[in-house]
C-alpha cells in the first residue's frame, strides 16, 4: 500500500549490493495514467523529482539517488500513461502490422523492454512496481514480471514482496493474515515471492516467521524483517542484519564480501544518534500539512545537519496563516519552490522577516522570485512589483521566458502552450560572479543545477537590484538569466532559480544546504547567547 516504504526498501537493498561491489541500477513502474506527476497536486502526489536529463518523476527517484549516489534518468521511471502512449504511436506507425493491439502482449512487453532496456556492464536491476497488488492499475505490470520470469529464468529473476504486519493493541500481537491474503492475491496472477520484507513497528518472533513461511511458502530465513527505524538512513544496515542482501546474492548464486563495505552507513548512524547540538529551521509553504511535498529539501537540510552533527528541529509553517509569533523563533527560514498565487503573501511577510531581521535564508525556485518581488516593493520602492504568473503588471520584475536555449537547441513557449513539457527542466550551467558568496560556497565558477520552472526573473531590473545590494551572483552562461542572488551585509541571504535539495545526499550534503545550516547555527548560538 502506499507510503509503506516500497521506496526506501529498494533504495537500501541498491545501497547493499553496492557495499558488495556489485552495479546496480534502479526504476520505478507507477500504475497511474498520467504520463507524469508534473501536473498532479503534491497533495495527491508528493513532490515531483526531477532527474538531471529534465525528467519529471516520482519523488521515490530522489531516495534512489540519495541512498546510491547514481543519477537517476529518463530510462529509470515509467508511468502507464507512458506506456501506453508508447504503443498507441507505434500502432499509428503501423509497426505492429495490422495485429490487434492488446494488454497481452504489446503492452506487458512494453513494460518489460522498459525493464530490461539501457542495462549494459549493469549487475542487477532493481524495479518499484508502484500501487497495490490486487488492483486493477498494477495488473499489467505483474503480468509483465510473471512473463520476465519465464523469459530469464527463475536464476536471473527474483520477486521480493513488501508487506505490512499491523499490530493489533487489544490482542497484542503482530497479525499476519494481511499478508497472507496479498500473497494468495499474487499467486492468483502466477507470482510465488522468492522473500518477504514484513513492515512492522516492532520485531517479529520466529514463530511467525514460521507461520509465514508455512502459509505463503516461502523459506523462514527468506522473511525479512523491515523495522519502523527512527531515521531511514539506519534501514540499509538494519536490512543487512537481518540477512536481506545475503538472501539475495544466495538466490542468484552470487558472491558477496565477507563484511560488506557498511562502514560510511555505520559512521552516520553514529551521527545521526550523537548530535553535538540543535537547530530550528522553519520551511514556509502552502503544503505544510504533507512533508512529501517538500522531500527534498528537507531530506537536503538533514544531510547539512549530519555534516555539523546537529539534531534538525524542523518547523513546517503553513504560508496561509498568520506566523508571525512562529518567525520569532527560528534560527533559519526557508521559502521552497511552488506554483500560484494562494499563500504568497505569507512567504512574502518570511523573507522580509529574514531580510530586516538578519536571519539566515534560503529561497528556492519560486522563494527566489517571491525574493526578488519583496525586495522590489520594499527596497526599491517598486509597490506594483509582481510576476506575470499572478496576471498583468505594471513592474513585471518576474516574467514567463518564452525563448531559452538547451544542448544546443532553441526552445520556444507562449502563454497558450501546454502546461505538461513546457518548462526548463534538467540540468543547466550556471557561471558564479568572482568574489560572491555564491563562488565561496561552491569553491568554483561554474555549476550545473536542475531546474523545474516557467517564469525568470526579469534581468532588465538588474542594475537597479544590485544600487541597492542585491547581488546577481549567478547567471546563465547569456548572461541573460538570473540564477542566484545574494544579500550584502547579511549573515546569509542567498536564492537561487533552480532546485540544490536534488543534487544532495547524506554523504555529500549540498553546499547551499550546508552553509545555510551552518548560518543558522551561528545565529542559534548568538541569539542563545544574547537570551
Amino acid at each position: 500500500m502506499s507510503s509503506l516504504g516500497k521506496g526506501i526498501a529498494t533504495s537500501s537493498l541498491g545501497a547493499l549490493l553496492q557495499s558488495h561491489g556489485y552495479r546496480v541500477r534502479l526504476r520505478k513502474l507507477d500504475p497511474y495514467l498520467n504520463i507524469d506527476p508534473g501536473t498532479m497536486s503534491p497533495y495527491q502526489h508528493g513532490e515531483v523529482f526531477v532527474t538531471s536529463d529534465g525528467m519529471e518523476s516520482d519523488l521515490d527517484l530522489g531516495n534512489y539517488e540519495r541512498f546510491t549516489g547514481l543519477r537517476m534518468s529518463s530510462h529509470d521511471y515509467v508511468t502507464t500513461g507512458k506506456i501506453y502512449s508508447s504503443v498507441l504511436l507505434k500502432e499509428r506507425k503501423g509497426d505492429y502490422l495490422g495485429a490487434t493491439v492488446q494488454v497481452i502482449p504489446h503492452i506487458t512487453d512494453e513494460i518489460k523492454n522498459f525493464i530490461t532496456g539501457h542495462t549494459e556492464d549493469i549487475d542487477f536491476v532493481l524495479c518499484e512496481i508502484g500501487g497495490t497488488v490486487g488492483d486493477i492499475e498494477s495488473l499489467p505490470y505483474l503480468e509483465a514480471i510473471r512473463q520476465l520470469r519465464q523469459d530469464l529464468g527463475v536464476e536471473r529473476t527474483m520477486f521480493i514482496h513488501l508487506t505490512l504486519l499491523p499490530f493489533i493493541k487489544g490482542a497484542n500481537e503482530l497479525k499476519t493474515k494481511p499478508t497472507q491474503h496479498s500473497v494468495k492475491e499474487l499467486l492468483s496472477v502466477g507470482i510465488q515471492p522468492d522473500v518477504l520484507l514484513c513492515r512492522s513497528d516492532r520485531p517479529i518472533t520466529e514463530d511467525i516467521r514460521k507461520k509465514l513461511s508455512l502459509f505463503c511458502n516461502v523459506k523462514a530465513d527468506h522473511v525479512i524483517n523491515g523495522l519502523d527505524v527512527d531515521n531511514i538512513y539506519k534501514i540499509p544496515v538494519m536490512l543487512h542484519r537481518d540477512g536481506f542482501d545475503e538472501r539475495i546474492l544466495s538466490h542468484f548464486k552470487m558472491s558477496g564480501t565477507s563484511t560488506a563495505k557498511l562502514n560510511h552507513w555505520l559512521d552516520l548512524a553514529h551521527k545521526i544518534d550523537h548530535p553535538q547540538g540543535h537547530v530550528r529551521i522553519g520551511i514556509v509553504g502552502k503544503y505544510s500539512q504533507l512533508p512529501d511535498a517538500y522531500k527534498s529539501v528537507i531530506q537536503a537540510l538533514h544531510h547539512a545537519c549530519f555534516v555539523n552533527q546537529t539534531h534538525l528541529n524542523l518547523v513546517l509553517i503553513d504560508s496561509n496563516d498568520d506566523h508571525s509569533t512562529l518567525l520569532e523563533t527560528l534560527d533559519g527560514i526557508l521559502v521552497p519552490g511552488g506554483f500560484g498565487e494562494r499563500g504568497i503573501e505569507g512567504k512574502l511577510t518570511a523573507i522580509e522577516y529574514a531580510r530586516t531581521h538578519h536571519i539566515p535564508f534560503l529561497g528556492i525556485c519560486f522563494g527566489m522570485q517571491l525574493t526578488i518581488i519583496e525586495f522590489a516593493r520594499h527596497v526599491l520602492g517598486l509597490t506594483s512589483a509582481s510576476s506575470t504568473e499572478f496576471g498583468p503588471t505594471s513592474e513585471p520584475v518576474i516574467d514567463l521566458m518564452t525563448t531559452w536555449v538547451q544542448n544546443g537547441v532553441v526552445n520556444h513557449r507562449n502563454e497558450n502552450s501546454e502546461m505538461g513539457g513546457t518548462m526548463r527542466l534538467g540540468a543547466y550551467p550556471c557561471n558564479l560572479k568572482k568574489g560572491s558568496l555564491a563562488q565561496k560556497v561552491y569553491g568554483c565558477d561554474a555549476i550545473l543545477e536542475r531546474h523545474r520552472h516557467r517564469y525568470e526573473v526579469n534581468i532588465s531590473y538588474k542594475d537597479q537590484f544590485e544600487s541597492q545590494g542585491l547581488i546577481f551572483s549567478g547567471l546563465s552562461p547569456d548572461g541573460y538569466l538570473p540564477e542566484i542572488i545574494e544579500l550584502n551585509d547579511h549573515p546569509f541571504f542567498m536564492a537561487c532559480q533552480f532546485h540544490p535539495e536534488f543534487e544532495s545526499t547524506p554523504f555529500k550534503p549540498h553546499p547551499l544546504f550546508e552553509q545555510f545550516v551552518t548560518a543558522s547555527l551561528k545565529h542559534s548560538h548568538c541569539d542563545h547567547h544574547s537570551r
